[in-house]
């Protein structure tokens, strides 16, 4: 019989893209969506069930529903500009949300859990690098809320035995490679999308932040992971927790960076069209550098990315950009 995991946020980006994982690797993802942000046209591996994780009741009865054997939480608000000027909302639906999830999760004895969470949560980096055990200092409310959440995760393991894997992700970009799904975000803050919409005529140029950081071409340097590494990293880790792991934190990134006038250089290489910038301002809060380091991922969960080499990355994004929005 096969295994059902519920996906929270499994209409969104990176939702999809996990729900697809999960069904290549012989799970039933069953996709939980408010349909915010999500796209009834990103649920093609299992059922899609329309309702918040605030509400518990709701949530209770799907799990009763399809006996899920775990659950990968990725349904949060995630632009960070927005968490500064309404916190509210953040706070609300990420820490909120969580915890009507978590509760309806204790109510039917579901004790596994893949959480989704970022390197916002560390702030301001102390290196090149980050390493879990840098301190957690988020400078804005989405990396707070985040933050929070991995506090009520270590206190749930504590007191009830709900284990977890807490993926901090880096920057996770790329599209699946059969164009199945992709990124189509509204409002779209991503840089490689952005440039894409450059690339395509969608908007005129792209805006560099600041080309005077101390990085070698002057640009901020970011780790890109492709989606479909990202995916495959919560697979592993569900496997993981099944096969009897203990909790863990861990960053989910690549180690390897990439500045924003590289991502522009190959995105001009792989589209074959010229790409117009415009020099902006830095932006408050932008670290020169925001680059994984990724051992403990790699000797927990086995895993090692496959597809982040950023001319893949924009490759497959420019596949599905021409599929989704036409040429």
């Amino acid at each position: 019989m096969t295994k059902s995991v519920l996906v929270t946020g499994g209409a969104g980006y990176i939702g999809s893209h996990t729900c697809k994982a999960l069904a290549q690797a012989g799970f039933q993802p069953v996709a939980l969506d408010n349909m915010i942000y999500g796209h009834e046209w990103a649920v093609k591996w299992g059922p899609l069930e329309k309702a918040d994780t605030r509400d518990t009741d709701a949530v209770f009865r799907i799990i009763d529903t399809y006996k899920p054997v775990a659950v990968i939480h990725f349904a949060a608000f995630a632009y960070v500009g927005e968490s500064v000027s309404k916190p509210q909302k953040y706070y609300n639906n990420n820490v909120i949300g969580t915890l009507g999830l978590l509760e309806a999760m204790l109510r039917s004895g579901i004790n596994k859990l893949i959480f989704s969470s970022t390197c916002a949560t560390y702030g301001i980096p102390a290196g090149e690098t980050i390493p879990e055990n840098q301190p957690q200092e988020p400078i804005n409310p989405y990396g707070r809320s985040k933050l929070m959440v991995e506090q009520i995760l270590r206190d749930f393991d504590s007191a009830y035995g709900l284990q977890s894997i807490t993926l901090r992700y880096f920057n996770a970009a790329g599209a699946d490679p059969d164009c199945d799904t992709g990124e189509a975000h509204d409002p779209e803050t991503h840089l490689i999308p952005l440039v894409l919409d450059a690339a395509s005529g969608r908007r005129p140029d792209i805006t560099i932040f600041g080309n005077d950081y101390d990085t070698p071409d002057g640009t901020c340097v970011r780790d890109y992971i492709h989606v479909c590494d990202l995916a495959d990293a919560h697979v592993r880790a569900l496997e993981y927790l099944l096969n009897g792991g203990n909790s863990s934190e861990l960053n989910l990134g690549t180690g390897i960076g990439s500045s924003v006038s590289e991502v522009v250089d190959v995105a001009a290489s792989v589209t074959g069209k010229e790409i117009v910038t415009v020099e902006g301002p830095r932006r408050p809060g932008d670290p020169p550098f925001l680059v994984a380091e990724p051992g403990q991922v790699l000797e927990i969960l086995k895993w090692a990315p496959q597809q982040s080499d950023i001319e893949e990355i924009l490759s497959t994004a420019w596949a599905w950009h021409g599929a989704h929005f036409g040429p």
